[in-house]
């Protein structure tokens, strides 16, 4: 009797597919829920939420069919059914092959755009690098991404079609800075009007935000292995700290040398390393301070700001997955200031035009002032550069938003004072 039951059975399933037929789902069951229940087995690759009378049905896309046949057979032989906000899910084959979302895109101009990242690195791009992005152009309301047949892609909300116009205008066919994505290679934007006019997003986490709505709950896979929320309280991903800083440097029209940037980290405290080095087309440096909250301080008040006056050589600061730098020789390029009586061996030419003159001070120049951060100069660092003074701490003013997608107009003026802008 059980063969024959189990004949008949096999005989009323459908096919193997790489789409799954999902019921009994809980009411407006979301996207990131279903990814969540597909992730274990494979790459979830589509998604089609709230299927019938009752909207508690959904379609998964699963990569490979072997993945989606792993899904099937383990449910159908595991003693803990598949849940979903705790209610049992029953899944089967589809008849699909692939599922076909109409409402993708639009023929005119929306506050939605579907925005396609292109590049080797793609999946790596964070949510929080998009929202930097966009938000250049007007604020971002909600953002989604997940993966589809057509790669990485994700839906930014604007307010209004003309700002998302603006930021389509802008942005497609470019890439992302380097300096948001430091350590990825270049990525890309293909950007299309989305059919959407409001996101449906019931959860803060990696996939999904929503800008308006900071206290939404927070997804389970945004919580850590140590069980704790690794987003912030305004949705926004925590970055793990370190005391070693990644230093991107943006339209650098000037040699930054290690001594440049040993005057303007050496503000907040000692600095123990310094190593420069060549990615994705631009200079970037690593700065090792001795602990993790004299770095923390160091980022917050130079991330966005310039060395010299009229925003050349800006910084963009991220914590390094680096603790301690291996110096092996101090030339140009690397510099360990815990042994200062290893030689200096020159390897190389300034890295940029003219080395900037008497960077402390003198004729023509002022100080990188770091007493304005209430930082007291390191007396190992050597005798303090002209015109370094003891005026009270004041707060530089703060540049948010001011991102280059081209190159500075016009050419570079003579050598402007060195001081953060």
């Amino acid at each position: 009797m059980s063969s024959v039951s189990a004949q008949q059975q096999f005989r009323y399933t459908q096919p193997p597919s790489k789409v799954l037929h999902l019921r009994n789902l809980p009411w407006e069951c979301t996207e990131e829920e279903l990814i969540e229940l597909g992730k274990p087995f494979g790459r979830v690759v589509n998604t089609k939420c709230n299927v019938g009378a009752n909207r508690n049905q959904a379609f998964i896309e699963l990569a490979e069919l072997n993945q989606a046949i792993a899904m099937i057979s383990y449910y159908a032989s595991s003693p803990e059914p598949a849940q979903v906000r705790g209610k049992t899910v029953y899944l089967q084959y589809s008849n699909r092959q692939e599922i076909v979302n109409n409402k993708t895109t639009a023929d005119v101009a929306g506050n939605v755009l579907l925005v396609t990242i292109e590049g080797d690195d793609a999946r790596a791009v964070s949510i929080d690098v998009l929202h930097l992005v966009f938000s250049a152009f007007g604020f971002v309301h909600k953002i989604t991404t997940f993966e589809k047949t057509a790669g990485f892609q994700a839906l930014v909300q604007f307010s209004d079609s003309e700002t998302a116009s603006a930021a389509k205008d802008a942005l497609d066919g470019r890439s992302i800075p380097s300096y948001l994505i430091p350590e990825l290679g270049p990525c890309s934007l293909r950007i299309t009007y989305s059919a959407h006019t409001d996101l449906s997003v019931k959860f803060q986490s990696h996939r999904s935000r929503d800008y308006t709505n900071p206290h939404l709950p927070v997804a389970p896979s945004a919580i850590d292995a140590s069980g704790q929320f690794n987003l912030g309280v305004d949705g926004k991903k925590m970055e793990p700290e370190s005391n070693v800083l990644l230093a991107s440097i943006e339209n650098m029209q000037y040699a930054v040398t290690l001594d440049v940037l040993h005057t303007v980290f050496s503000a907040f405290g000692q600095v123990l390393k310094i190593a420069l080095f060549d990615k994705n087309g631009g200079l970037q440096a690593l700065v090792q301070y001795p602990d993790v909250q004299t770095a923390v301080v160091a980022k917050e008040a130079l991330e966005g700001h310039s060395i010299y006056d009229g925003g050349y050589c800006k910084l963009h600061i991220s914590y390094s997955r680096h603790t301690d730098l291996s110096i092996r020789v101090n030339n140009d390029r690397s510099r360990d200031y815990t042994i200062p009586s290893t030689p200096v061996l020159s390897s190389q030419p300034p890295i940029l035009g003219q080395q900037p003159h008497n960077v402390g001070g003198g004729p023509g120049g002022h100080a990188y002032n770091g007493a304005q951060y209430g930082m007291a100069h390191d007396p190992r660092a050597g005798p303090p550069p002209a015109g370094w003074n003891a005026a009270p701490p004041h707060s530089m003013p703060m540049q948010m938003h001011n991102y280059h997608y081209g190159p500075p107009p016009g050419a570079a003026p003579a050598m402007p004072p060195y001081r953060p802008y």
